[in-house]
């Protein structure tokens, strides 16, 4: 009865801390923003606009419910539920701290389901949902824009799912294990890979997977979704109030999670050298995670408002002509690796002499016959 006790008081706390996050990030994001272009930001409710975050939450509760006229009301207010409750269930398998992945009973585990061995295949399970959210939201609110963008977002995070699967491929051949604790377990431990991030292991991999990343989460510059100077909101034309607020909540979630993925596949987790090690407090350690996924936040944001947005064929064409390609060449690289029984430091060499290889290959000139 305590494990279950405990286990709903961790829920509680950790959805309700996202949702506070999620909040947060909209005037971080702001502020970031203002910083970029010579501003201010918001600067009048509360110190430093600090207080904006609730004038804005109660913007969202007092706005007038409206509902379109020839739409499917039902799909319409059941597309933002979809997509702010998958990414809140998503979010359970992530491991936030230190956990011991050899003990499935432990004094503290930062995580809501702990030592889960499918971590990883569930959490795609899960968010992969998402997007019906989007596709239903666009197709019930009966809006010729709300459904384009509907459409694109389906393409798009289907297209994208494929080079990002295929990175993390990589990761658990190497660590030969789905469990999201013990791939942080093997970058830190010292019997594994000598406490070696994978960030060192697998480059491309991590490249790979960043870019996927932004794709998922509907970031700059692969926002065509939502892109408003061509459909004015996208697939959210017609949403408002609490329902906008959902799908805001759901983005940027989503944008933690896949901040808490790069830290936890490539960055080591809760270990950082010389500063956090095996036995580090445990504060410690969850500070130096907080403050890895906070770095990563912050290069979202940046990049918003550093590059511009992608035409949808470039879009489409980056994930079928160079990601997904680049993806197998990273994947039969580190088969290669372990099938040889090599050490794991060659393997940034094996895929630099593929790619190498790959795009000498693609450079020869083609045999073109000519018939009379």
């Amino acid at each position: 009865m305590n494990d279950l006790w405990y286990t709903v008081l961790t829920i509680l706390i950790v959805f309700g801390a996202l949702q506070g996050i999620a909040g947060f990030l909209v005037y971080v994001e702001r502020k970031v923003c203002a910083f970029m272009q010579q501003r201010l930001g918001p600067n009048r409710v509360g110190p430093a606009g600090l207080l904006q975050v609730l004038a804005d939450g109660i913007k969202f509760f007092l706005k007038e419910e409206t509902l379109p006229s020839r739409g499917d009301k039902f799909i319409f207010l059941l597309a933002p539920c979809i997509a702010f409750a998958t990414a809140m269930l998503a979010f359970s398998v992530v491991p936030f701290g230190p956990t011991d992945p050899t003990a499935y009973e432990s004094s503290y585990q930062f995580v809501i389901a702990p030592n889960v061995d499918i971590g990883i295949l569930l959490l795609f399970a899960i968010s992969s949902l998402a997007v019906y959210g989007i596709i239903l939201g666009g197709w019930a609110s009966n809006n010729k824009y709300s459904m384009l963008g509907g459409l694109r977002s389906s393409a798009q995070v289907i297209s994208y799912e494929i080079p990002m699967v295929l990175s993390i491929l990589g990761i658990v051949l190497m660590t030969g294990s789905l469990n999201l604790e013990r791939i942080i377990w093997q970058q830190t431990h010292v019997s594994a890979t000598t406490g070696t991030w994978n960030i060192f292991l697998q480059p491309l991999a991590f490249l790979l997977f960043m870019i996927s990343s932004f794709a998922e989460c509907n970031r700059l510059p692969f926002d065509l979704p939502e892109s408003e100077q061509e459909l004015i909101g996208g697939y959210h034309t017609e949403y408002n109030a609490m329902k906008l607020a959902f799908f805001f909540i759901g983005e940027y979630v989503n944008m933690i999670i896949s901040c808490f993925l790069m830290v936890i596949l490539f960055f080591g987790g809760w270990h950082l050298p010389w500063i956090a090690a095996e036995d580090s407090p445990w504060i410690l350690k969850l500070i130096v995670f907080a403050g890895k996924v906070t770095a990563f936040i912050l290069f979202y944001m940046v990049i918003r408002w550093t590059l511009p947005r992608f035409r949808f064929d470039q879009l489409m064409s980056l994930a079928w002509k160079v990601l997904i390609p680049l993806a197998l060449v990273n994947l039969v690289c580190v088969m290669v690796v372990k099938e040889l029984a090599w050490s794991l430091w060659l393997l940034p060499l094996v895929t630099i002499a593929a790619l190498i290889g790959t795009a000498g290959l693609a450079l020869l000139p083609e045999n073109k016959e000519v018939t009379v």
